[in-house]
């Protein structure tokens, strides 16, 4: 159940109207690295986590809920730094007060400025012609080249170790495009704004990075553990000079005390393994472990989520929910 509160998370302010900006900041309005991308991103994970891990699910929709208000925080900024446009557009019918009206606001080029002044004006705010003829002043759905957002952006694959690991990388990205934005605008107070924001990104980082590490074991991602002679093996597949380092010698980051296979000739090595079905000095199924790790993490994650999902009847919450368990769960 949600509830909506009148006042922001943080107090959006601007020092005058800048539509220009208003366009660029649309990139976190509706693209693919913005506040709605994540919003929705981790309430759509949320919901298989809802039972067999009650405490990730709570954590996924808070943070789902706080970008919501950052949305909100974001379009109120838009729409500030449109300032009086909606109504200058709606005085289309008595042009010399839209031009001194447009003048005022900066959309001077654009009302008087003729083909040329309306080219120059989309060109510098970076924008497509439909952000203010058709919006008529209001922040549109889309990214800030007019691109409509799509469900496409977002990320859910149903296992935590794949999705907390998403969600790192969507918090990076959103947190420098707000880095980038903060270039574009000498408005102090649309910084403290974008600041705040960028900040929660960090925030939402170490949240999920947390998170991440109660899963035990979380690497690599999902249950099977793969085979250790390509697993571990770097294969060097450029000319001339290169380099080394901890991602292709010595022990690698795997619990088994392995080592990284450095193929320095890779085509003179598939050719001579027949094309790797016959690598020499490692066998041609996983070691044992490997394959008692798979079958464990296997029935683990199986008994975790059956043990929680009932065959019959079901019910999500309680009334009131005192904890964070489904009424279900706590009751078998």
């Amino acid at each position: 159940m949600f509830h909506h509160v009148k006042e922001l998370q943080f107090n959006a302010r601007v020092t005058q109207p800048d539509p220009k900006f208003a366009a660029l900041l649309l990139e976190q309005f509706g693209g693919g690295n913005g506040e709605l991308k994540a919003a929705m991103q981790y309430f759509i994970q949320a919901f298989s986590a809802r039972q067999p891990y009650p405490d990730k699910y709570d954590l996924l929709m808070n943070i789902a809920v706080e970008e919501f208000s950052h949305l909100e925080i974001v379009g109120a900024t838009i729409q500030m730094l449109l300032g009086p446009i909606n109504g200058e557009l709606k005085d289309a019918a008595r042009t010399k007060q839209l031009e001194k009206a447009a003048s005022e606001s900066g959309l001077a080029k654009l009302v008087t400025g003729g083909r040329a002044g309306k080219e120059e004006f989309i060109h510098d705010a970076l924008t497509n012609p439909q952000f203010l003829v058709v919006s008529q002043g209001g922040p549109t759905l889309t990214n800030s080249a007019g691109v409509p957002w799509t469900g496409a952006y977002v990320n859910a694959n149903g296992d935590l170790t794949v999705d907390l690991r998403s969600d790192i990388g969507a918090e990076a990205r959103a947190k420098i495009v707000y880095e980038s934005l903060m270039q574009f605008t000498d408005d102090p107070l649309v910084k403290e704004s974008l600041g705040f924001l960028m900040t929660r990104e960090i925030a939402h980082m170490q949240m999920f990075a947390a998170a991440l590490e109660t899963i035990v074991p979380n690497f690599p991602p999902g249950i099977l553990q793969g085979d250790p002679q390509f697993a571990h093996a770097f294969f060097n597949l450029s000319d001339s000079v290169s380099a080394r380092g901890p991602w292709n010698q010595g022990k690698g980051p795997w619990q088994d005390g392995g080592e990284w296979t450095y193929v320095d000739n890779p085509i003179d090595y598939v050719r001579r393994t027949n094309g790797l079905t016959n690598v020499p000095g490692e066998a041609k199924r996983p070691p044992k472990n490997v394959e008692d790790t798979d079958k464990r993490l296997s029935e683990q994650r199986s008994q975790e989520v059956s043990r929680a999902v009932p065959q019959g009847e079901n019910q999500w919450s309680a009334y009131p929910q005192r904890t964070l368990e489904s009424p279900i769960k706590k009751a078998s």
